[in-house]
């Protein structure tokens, strides 16, 4: 599986939550990982950074905001340039899918977590 550098935008040192549990996963995949998160901490040896923070490379972001929170990182997200945006349960936004499409990044509408787990990441 091909090494897919993903920023986990809702990231969070609880390890009870999904988006924890993402970082985890995508660290064991053999995925680089960025995290930006509303508080600062480590998960997985990975930094949670609660500001955002200059991107390069990024192939696949992957959400962890409901959409209200979302739309203070819609400018942040099209000038990454990702390959695609993944919005997990819970964070459909159909405004933001058509924003990111006209800026020609894929959404998908999935779980993180399922598609890591059936090698569909």
């Amino acid at each position: 599986m091909k090494n897919k550098k993903t920023l986990v935008l809702g990231a969070t040192t609880k390890p009870e939550r999904y988006a924890n549990i993402a970082i985890h996963k995508l660290v064991e995949n053999g995925h680089s990982v960025l995290a930006i998160g509303q508080n600062a901490g480590e998960v997985a040896g990975v930094k949670i950074h609660t500001k955002s923070i200059p991107l390069k490379n990024i192939d696949t972001v992957t959400l962890y905001l409901n959409p209200t929170r979302q739309r203070d990182y819609y400018n942040y997200i099209i000038q990454t340039k990702p390959k695609r945006v993944i919005f997990n349960p819970g964070t459909e936004n159909p405004e933001f899918y058509q924003l990111l499409r006209s800026n020609g990044i894929a959404v998908e509408v999935a779980c993180t977590l399922v598609l890591l787990a059936t090698n569909q990441y």
